[in-house]
């Protein structure tokens, strides 16, 4: 479980996120929503200790990660895989080495076991043919799957996507989604989706937590932001939901 509690951070006077506290559960995929610059991707940092909050904590299984070493805080990322926004691949190295990355650098497995785990992870996003290729030979969409091979390749407890479906078409954004809730199904992890593409909150996620000018706006499950008569809120889904065509 991952419980966020009173967090106050801002970037040179300007306060980015204010008070927000957000508990995120064992097992559940939770999308964070809200216009671009409302503080979801840095709240996004907060959780896996890219930043650190001016007050409040954020406590990952029972472990204040603003009050421990940073060797201790690699040890506690290791229970994440993070899907950046652009893929985040290393363009110097082919799908099977940004894979393996991972693996050699926080495990002490052999070449030959990170060799089967690297397949199986490209097995699990339909890619296991393109361990030679290097990203520039792939589309928008095959980068991202990659991407999600490797935060997957440590088997972690979470997964965080900063806007995985962010530039593709809707048929790539369909693909991402349905590797996303298979994922959720087939690891049994808890994942963590920072989005404004309501498509893929509808289709994917058990809750949803809104943020509103630096503030934790609403949470609820589907059913309830369905339901929903918060009409700052409400604005926001029917203006995305138009953008779309949903």
């Amino acid at each position: 479980m991952i419980n966020i509690k009173n967090i106050d951070k801002s970037f040179d006077d300007k306060m980015v996120l204010n008070d927000v506290s957000l508990d995120i559960y064992e097992g559940e995929t939770l999308a964070i929503i809200g216009r671009s610059g409302s503080g979801k991707s840095v709240l996004m940092k907060h959780i896996i200790g890219l930043l650190q909050p001016d007050s409040g904590h954020v406590t990952v299984d029972g472990i204040d990660i603003n009050k421990i070493s940073y060797a201790e805080l690699r040890r506690v990322r290791q229970s994440f895989g993070v899907l950046f926004q652009g893929g985040a691949l290393f363009d110097s190295m082919n799908t099977f080495d940004n894979v393996a990355f991972p693996l050699r650098t926080f495990t002490e497995m052999t070449e030959q076991e990170i060799e089967k785990v690297v397949y199986e992870c490209l097995e699990v996003v339909e890619l296991s043919d393109v361990g030679s290729k290097m990203p520039a030979e792939l589309s928008g969409g095959m980068q991202k799957r990659v991407a999600l091979a490797r935060a997957v390749a440590l088997k972690p407890r979470y997964i965080l996507y900063d806007e995985p479906t962010s530039g593709l078409d809707p048929e790539t954004s369909n693909t991402i989604d349905l590797l996303i809730k298979g994922l959720a199904d087939q690891l049994k992890v808890t994942s963590i989706v920072v989005t404004h593409d309501m498509h893929s909150v509808l289709s994917i996620a058990d809750r949803a937590a809104f943020i509103f000018e630096g503030r934790m706006h609403w949470t609820g499950t589907i059913d309830d932001l369905h339901a929903s008569t918060d009409t700052v809120l409400n604005d926001f889904v029917k203006a995305n939901e138009y953008k779309i065509g949903v």
